[in-house]
């Protein structure tokens, strides 16, 4: 189901797929920090979670032949308080080189992974 992303190093999904391409536009599930073994990233840590669902995110647009430039909207999901949410966006703002697409920053009471902290989704849509 999941073959192409799990060989290109993304953890196996329990029960659904990562990406469905529609046209030209890419429906992917929120990113999570886990490496290729299924192993969290950064336990405690808001900045390395965001980073390790970015290079998720990043990873998976290239195995469907997209870029970081197709997306057009990001949804980031944060456990924590108000220093939480700012170190995953502060992540979030160096990747995207300071010119982020439109997104939306949420406090999250609970996210699915035990000790996660930040999920990030998005909207991707390859430049003509």
């Amino acid at each position: 189901m999941n073959q192409r992303e799990i060989d290109a190093g993304l953890a196996p999904t329990p029960g659904y797929r990562y990406a469905e391409l529609v046209g030209d536009q890419l429906f992917i599930a929120g990113q999570v920090p886990l490496d290729a073994e299924g192993n969290l990233v950064g336990k405690d840590s808001p900045r390395e979670q965001a980073r390790a669902c970015l290079d998720n995110l990043a990873r998976l647009l290239g195995v469907h032949g997209f870029a970081i430039g197709d997306v057009r909207r990001l949804t980031v999901h944060v456990v924590g308080d108000h220093d939480a949410l700012a170190q995953a966006w502060e992540v979030v703002t160096e990747s995207f080189d300071g010119s982020v697409p439109p997104a939306t920053l949420l406090g999250a009471h609970l996210l699915g992974h035990q000790n996660q902290l930040v999920e990030i989704d998005a909207t991707v849509i390859r430049s003509s």
